[in-house]
């Protein structure tokens, strides 16, 4: 039998070679844009319908003078048929022709190197977090899988080099990304267009969001989310990650009427069994928007993740447990920011002290800010109207009233 499978999985391998070989000689020819401008919207590499881009496409849906159309992974094309989002299947000759053909990009995560960017195509990098962590040429040794921190420095320079406009969400992230990406073009400093419903969404949604995932009205909500280890890979792009504190004596301490929801990066794999928690604890790390995990959320508990950027928004308490922190810190990224005095919120350095800033934020909850929150909302939060989606949209029609007189 195992004979058999090496044979099967040796025939998929052949079969995704040749399949990848004609795609990339059918992206050296030179096409001609569609005569309908049409716009291509990516997600954390086809892997969801999502993000910055998903909230543009929502602006721009509508419009009867373009087209939208998904680039995503085969898993998506339900999602997709049952939402009635125009789609294409990454690596199919559909998604070459629309990536050739195309006169507008928007996506959140690099791009294959060997796919051809035509000169007519505007790329418009959304990006996906304000930075915390080191990024591209500020990480001195990278540790990720199948590759060299030189040739990853030239991979990633490659890639920025290719993008006609990055949009941030403040003065700081614009400041690093000229530097971290080698980024000299335009810049688009309006706020993260998902961050818009965060803004925008009122306490009656915040409730039927809830209804929708399956929560009591009643109950609290701990979300936690972790970020991913550059050291900790199953393959390339996959990262491992194992619980680093107790769930149980967590919900202990939390008590009957709180609810913690677990959202992983989207590069970790696995899966984690919840049975035993008796719906206390939820798996929302495939769950399209984290948006609506934010809202419906009393607190969050994160590490290094740029998460907490966004949650900011909300004004809500944040609890930090850094449990690897100086390896984190020294060997694996670094940070822009003073970790130990820069946060929204109070840093639990174990997993007992983890345990009971959380249950004493949740319960001492109320409309008071911390001065640590109004001081950082004000640097990092206070640009956004709620209105970027709207921007980057005007910014996208512009250029295509400008080339195609729309």
């Amino acid at each position: 039998m195992n004979f058999v499978n090496k044979i099967i999985e040796h025939l998929k391998q052949f079969v995704r070679r040749i399949r990848t070989s004609i795609i990339r000689n059918i992206m050296k020819i030179n096409f001609k844009p569609y005569t309908k401008p049409t716009i291509v919207f990516e997600s954390f590499g086809g892997r969801q319908v999502s993000d910055s881009p998903f909230a543009i496409y929502m602006e721009l849906k509508g419009n009867p003078n373009i087209n939208c159309v998904w680039s995503i992974k085969l898993k998506q094309k339900e999602y997709c048929e049952q939402h009635n989002i125009p789609y294409v299947v990454r690596r199919s000759v559909k998604w070459v022709m629309n990536m050739q053909r195309a006169r507008v990009w928007v996506m959140n995560t690099r791009v294959p190197k060997w796919v051809r960017k035509p000169d007519y195509v505007q790329y418009i990098q959304t990006w996906h977090g304000t930075p915390l962590k080191k990024l591209g040429l500020d990480i001195k040794k990278v540790t990720m899988p199948n590759t060299t921190t030189d040739l990853y420095h030239q991979n990633f320079i490659y890639e920025t080099h290719r993008w006609d406009a990055l949009i941030t969400a403040n003065a700081y992230s614009t400041n690093i990304f000229k530097n971290a990406f080698d980024f000299h073009g335009q810049f688009l400093e309006v706020g993260y267009p998902r961050n818009d419903k965060l803004i925008n969404t009122s306490s009656d949604e915040i409730l039927k969001l809830k209804k929708k995932l399956g929560i009591s009205e009643n109950k609290k909500v701990v979300m936690y989310a972790p970020t991913y280890r550059d050291n900790e890979f199953a393959a390339k792009g996959q990262y491992l990650f194992k619980m680093p504190f107790s769930i149980e004596k967590l919900l202990n301490k939390l008590g009957k009427d709180t609810i913690l929801i677990l959202r992983m990066h989207y590069l970790i794999v696995g899966k984690m069994d919840l049975t035993k928690y008796n719906g206390k604890v939820m798996d929302f790390s495939q769950y399209s928007d984290i948006s609506d995990l934010f809202l419906i959320s009393d607190l969050l508990i994160t590490d290094y993740s740029s998460v907490f950027f966004d949650y900011a928004y909300l004004k809500r308490p944040i609890v930090f447990f850094p449990y690897d922190y100086h390896e984190y810190k020294d060997e694996l990224r670094g940070f822009y920011l003073n970790y130990e005095r820069d946060l929204p919120g109070e840093i639990a350095w174990n997993k007992e002290q983890m345990v009971y800033l959380t249950a004493t934020a949740l319960i001492n909850n109320t409309n008071q800010i911390s001065e640590k929150m109004q001081k950082f909302y004000k640097t990092f939060c206070a640009l956004h109207s709620g209105r970027s989606s709207v921007a980057v949209s005007n910014y996208i029609l512009k250029l295509l009233h400008s080339d195609m007189k729309l």
